[in-house]
């Protein structure tokens, strides 16, 4: 069974180094979630048809 301490290191390192990764781009990853989000707004208004 992994102990808290071993579960939270690679987080703790991720925090330390200021969050930022070289994969990490911050347009793309904007982005992204904004196309998911307005195609999770288009899904749900296409199933809501009691308006």
């Amino acid at each position: 069974m992994m102990n808290l301490h071993s579960a939270a290191a690679p987080l703790v390192t991720f925090a330390a180094e200021g969050g930022n990764h070289n994969s990490l781009n911050p347009a793309v990853t904007g982005g992204s979630a904004l196309v998911i989000l307005l195609l999770l707004l288009w899904i749900t208004t296409r199933f809501n048809r009691d308006r």
